[in-house]
């Protein structure tokens, strides 16, 4: 069994698409010279969304070929290149969103481009702690096997803390929140 891999981007592992890859094996001739020679041919590999790494297509009888022996199967292997902005975990796409400590503390609206090109602006009116995970039901990889559905969008939160405070600042922040 002969195996390639596949690096497909996220983007691609979103929605439909169609990957074609150029093999070369060896053939075995047997008409008038019983010799082997090298046989290239192009695969067309129909990727479906939400596939995830470790997804194998397997063409049957596409691998070397020997004397006297059936040719093995041709396996590709599917893997994930790594996204500039998302993670996956499951079904699920991962963000990580930078903001001051003072958007954690009185709000922050997330501008989030999805992998299908849609924009998501999402209010978040909590208090964000540094564990803090925003969850969009429905905006994360398509489910392989229910393409209708789709795992979550899941944002959390890299807090800017600022690194020197005033004395004056520091008064001023514990009046603040001792007062409520």
């Amino acid at each position: 069994m002969k195996k390639q891999s596949g690096r497909q981007a996220k983007r691609k592992l979103y929605s439909n698409n169609q990957t074609k890859y150029k093999i070369k094996f060896k053939g075995y001739i047997t008409k008038f010279k019983r010799r082997s020679n090298t046989v290239e041919e192009i695969l067309a590999i129909e990727i479906r969304p939400g596939w995830k790494k470790g997804t194998k297509i397997t063409f049957p009888e596409k691998g070397n070929e020997q004397r006297g022996v059936i040719p093995s199967d041709l396996v590709f292997i599917i893997d994930e290149k790594p996204h500039a902005v998302f993670k996956r975990d499951g079904n699920d796409l991962v963000v990580t969103q930078k903001i001051s400590l003072a958007e954690a503390l009185t709000g922050y609206t997330a501008q989030i481009t999805t992998l299908d090109g849609r924009s998501l602006t999402i209010p978040i009116n909590s208090v964000i702690s540094p564990t803090y995970e925003e969850v969009v039901k429905g905006e994360g990889m398509p489910i392989p096997k229910e393409p209708t559905r789709k795992g979550n969008l899941r944002i959390k939160f890299d807090i800017k803390f600022p690194t020197r405070l005033t004395s004056d600042q520091k008064k001023g922040i514990k009046l603040l929140l001792t007062s409520s």
